[in-house]
């Protein structure tokens, strides 16, 4: 696989893993199953790992940290802070500068680390000023906690403003073969240079059954899932996806996914499928 550089020096290969699934609210129920996958990722050639803070109220860093600690010298462990969990199944931004610096603080002694190579904002607060939360991230980045800093669901204006006071690294907003909202976002991210990490990469199977997707499958022969990673392989060279599971099978599908090439009229015809599609999502 190529690599793309993170900020400019984190080189990554393109296809990551999203970890997300391999807990539930809590931990894992199958703790062995689940770390067998994190393992397998990066054996099939994954570089990044997605989690968060609120990924199991912290137990998906210690799962990730159990599994993989000592960490191969090119594995980069992203994690965000800035959106919380009141209750099973809800999602609350909270920006609040000592919040976010005292997050990025456990996230170190959950991930077991000294830095944390790209530290993300999960979510913009709009019950905080924008300037303080990219200040508080600013701070930790030049106390030496954080390497990279990224935002996620965010416009083009935020992007630019947050710029203003710190370089972004990256940007992690939903985007898929038919969600497609955040197109002006993902251009201005390959014009600036900046890793787009697209969340829930993997649309729903509503396109999957006929249509163009099911045709170009058949045409390669490989699954949907496939052919729509591939798709967001070839649509841009700052494309990071980040798919998850909690299936050693459906991660090795996945990873396959980067042996595809394909053609122009291939592409074609599956951007086409999503060029008007508006879907509005989870919270994650």
């Amino acid at each position: 696989m190529n690599t793309f550089r993170i900020g400019g020096d984190l080189p990554v290969h393109p296809l990551g893993f999203g970890a997300m699934r391999l807990t539930g609210w809590g931990p894992p129920e199958d703790p062995p199953a689940a770390i067998a996958v994190a393992r397998r990722a990066v054996e099939l050639g994954v570089t990044l790992i997605d989690t968060a803070d609120a990924y199991a109220l912290g137990a998906n860093e210690e799962l990730l940290a159990q599994a993989l600690h000592p960490y191969p010298r090119d594995l980069v462990i992203a994690t965000k802070a800035g959106q919380s969990r009141p209750g099973r199944g809800r999602w609350k931004p909270l920006g609040r500068p000592e919040y976010l610096i005292q997050q990025a603080e456990l996230s170190l002694r959950r991930l077991r680390l000294e830095r944390i190579e790209l530290f993300q904002l999960h979510r913009v607060d709009p019950q905080v000023p924008f300037a303080d939360q990219i200040g508080a991230l600013k701070r930790l980045r030049d106390e030496g906690k954080i390497r990279h800093i990224g935002l996620s669901e965010v416009g083009v204006a935020q992007i630019e403003e947050a710029r203003r006071t710190v370089p972004i690294a990256s940007v992690q907003n939903r985007y898929n073969l038919t969600d497609r909202r955040h197109e002006d976002v993902l251009d201005h991210c390959e014009a600036a240079g900046i890793a787009f990490i697209p969340w829930q990469p993997v649309a729903d199977g509503t396109h999957a059954a006929d249509g163009p997707l099911a045709r170009v499958a058949k045409e390669i022969g490989a699954t949907p899932v496939q052919v729509m990673l591939a798709w967001l392989l070839a649509r841009s060279p700052v494309m990071l996806p980040i798919p998850g599971t909690s299936s050693a099978a459906h991660l090795e599908e996945n990873m396959a996914a980067t042996r595809i090439e394909l053609t122009r009229e291939q592409f074609s015809r599956l951007d086409a499928v999503g060029r008007e599609s508006r879907h509005t999502g989870p919270a994650r």
